[in-house]
């Protein structure tokens, strides 16, 4: 009987899984494996949160392999010296694995593909996480996509209409001695502070479920305005399942337009923004593998003269603690540190007002965000800090510089997220937040710093700046 490896990485799930179906079709016996090496992912190994959730995630697969009967082999170490030892305990004479497009993930895969083929084994990667792999798409000269208008114009056209995979099921899932268990990858914190993680998420396959059932009955109708409002759950929150493969966009899509098949036109209508969203996460995979310079470089060379101010350590930590004395801010700082996920449209603040306002070069915000959000996934945190930069793809341009105080009033009218993040301000009027800056007394009072800077006169600086370099 022939057997076969299948590598989990980020598509911990069982369902929609080609490299796994697969080899359950193929072969009599299939062996599922995570080997845990994740210095192979340098320089971007992953953060703290991301190692939580990937804790929980692995227990998640582990516990459905079981209920069939199988288990998910679990070992450390050089994942090709790894796999080797593992056909050689097995008798495999195939690997499969979803393919990664990460530029670490990339040339590991190159290299680990071409070594186990010169072994004589079967190698075979497949399409796992996106609509469409990021070289199937190009403009009409050929070349990569660079805004998004055009690039979703033609991905919305191309979306693959085939419904996902059923859960896969092995005529015989392989067992092995040896295999780690999961706490032995060390991916908790020992000082814990993970108990906000824990309180806000199900990480696994059946938790992306659950998110998705919630967000096709309670948000989806209103997600076009709903999504602007951080008080709402007006997101569908799956970004950490989507970047862990527990869930993957063909599932969401068919899940949504199964939903609302016999629904109105303007209930079927409701889904395309959010697929536009789901277009985003593409778009900025697109642009990580064809560019794979940016998670360090920016998009835009001409930014390399930008005059970004000095590093301060005691300056970001005070952004990264929600102690800026802006209310709308700390409010997403704090709801960071505590869940390990942030709403989008505050995202663009806190990151404006970093890169503008303190004018920081924007890799420190996407390491800290790197560490920090369960859902830290290379190609997005690449794309959003650039984006909102001003030197990546189809960039915000410098010059639009968010006013956390009109944000707030705009799209936290109550103040609720910044009272619920911000419980010693809760029993402050909602336009006293919204207009802090006068009402300096009120807020300490309470305990609450004053403004680290001062917006308008930090907001004249970055546009000098920005003027600076345009007339280089």
């Amino acid at each position: 009987m022939s057997t076969a490896l299948v590598l989990f990485r980020r598509d911990l799930r069982l369902s929609d899984h080609a490299a796994l179906t697969a080899a359950c079709a193929e072969h009599a016996r299939v062996l599922p494996v995570y080997v845990h090496h994740p210095d192979e992912e340098s320089p971007w190994r992953p953060g703290a949160a991301s190692d939580w959730w990937l804790h929980r995630s692995l227990e998640a697969l582990r516990g459905q392999l079981a209920a069939q009967g199988g288990d998910l082999h679990v070992v450390r170490g050089d994942t090709l010296e790894q796999v080797r030892a593992l056909v050689d305990a097995t008798g495999a004479t195939a690997i499969h694995w979803s393919r990664r497009h990460e530029p670490a993930g990339i040339a590991r895969d190159t290299a680990l593909k071409a070594a186990l083929r010169q072994d004589g084994l079967e190698v075979h990667s497949h399409a796992g996480n996106l609509w469409n792999e990021p070289w199937t798409l190009a403009t009409d000269a050929g070349q990569p996509y660079r805004v998004f208008t055009p690039f979703w114009r033609k991905q919305r056209a191309q979306l693959p209409d085939t419904a996902p995979l059923p859960a896969a099921r092995a005529r015989e899932w392989v067992r092995l001695p040896g295999s780690l268990p999961i706490a032995a990858l060390e991916l908790l914190p020992t000082i814990r502070w993970d108990a906000g993680l824990g309180d806000t998420w199900t990480p696994g396959e059946a938790g992306s479920r659950e998110l998705l059932e919630i967000f096709a009955d309670d948000a989806i109708s209103d997600y076009a305005k709903g999504r602007d409002l951080p008080a709402r759950h007006g997101t569908s929150r799956l970004s950490p399942h989507l970047h862990f493969g527990e869930i993957t966009p063909r599932q969401i899509r068919h899940a949504l337009q199964a939903r609302f098949t016999n629904a109105d036109a303007r209930h079927r209508a409701d889904i395309e923004p959010y697929l536009r969203e789901l277009g985003w996460r593409e778009f900025a995979h697109h642009l990580l593998y064809h560019f794979p310079q940016t998670p360090e470089a920016n998009f835009n060379p001409r930014f390399d003269a930008f005059r970004w101010a000095p590093a301060d350590d005691a300056l970001l930590a005070r952004w990264q603690q929600g102690r800026t004395g802006i209310p709308l801010v700390d409010a997403g700082m704090r709801e960071l540190w505590h869940t390990g996920w942030m709403h989008n449209r505050v995202r663009m603040v806190v990151a404006s007002f970093l890169t503008k306002n303190l004018r920081q070069h924007w890799h420190h915000g996407a390491r800290w965000f790197w560490d920090t959000l369960v859902d830290a996934d290379l190609a997005n945190n690449t794309l959003g800090w650039q984006w909102v930069a001003g030197c990546g793809a189809d960039a915000a341009p410098y010059f639009r510089v968010f006013n956390p105080y009109l944000q707030a009033a705009k799209f936290d009218p109550d103040a609720a997220y910044i009272k619920r993040w911000l419980p010693e301000l809760a029993p402050l009027p909602a336009k006293t937040l919204h207009e802090a800056w006068r009402h300096p007394s009120a807020l300490a009072a309470r305990g609450y710093p004053a403004p680290m800077v001062d917006l308008g006169a930090s907001r004249d600086a970055a546009l000098a700046a920005w003027s600076a370099l345009t007339a280089e």
